[in-house]
């Protein structure tokens, strides 16, 4: 799979994400997606999509704003800017990885700061 597509991909992940679209998610994740970030590690599309779905219920309002974006031959790191219920602001770099068939085999979240002091 080219990186192309790997970064299509994830912009395609991180705005089905944004819209809270479940089932465009889960069009991207392969069966045994691994699902971790700074509270959780989940493993397998059932259990991904559990989590995605609770994240979704939990807010009214996700806006993503992609700061950076790095590729690899299987990986894109995307630095993130995610703004919930227009109020909070979190920065947080995913590190997702890509099986054979392009499809979404690892999300890694690690959450930051911004450059604000």
């Amino acid at each position: 799979m080219s990186s192309d597509l790997h970064r299509s991909r994830t912009l395609q992940y991180l705005d089905a994400y944004a819209r809270k679209d479940l089932d465009d998610v889960a069009a991207l994740l392969a069966e045994d997606v691994v699902l971790r970030d700074w509270t959780i590690r989940v493993v397998g599309k059932a259990a991904a999509l559990a989590e995605t779905r609770k994240n979704f219920e939990a807010v009214q309002s996700l806006v993503i704003e992609v700061l950076q974006l790095h590729q690899s031959e299987a990986a894109v790191a995307a630095e993130l800017r995610i703004l919930i219920d227009g109020a909070q602001e979190l920065f947080v770099t995913d590190v997702i990885a890509f099986d054979a068939e392009g499809r979404i085999a690892a999300i890694r979240a690690y959450v930051g700061r911004g450059d604000a002091s």
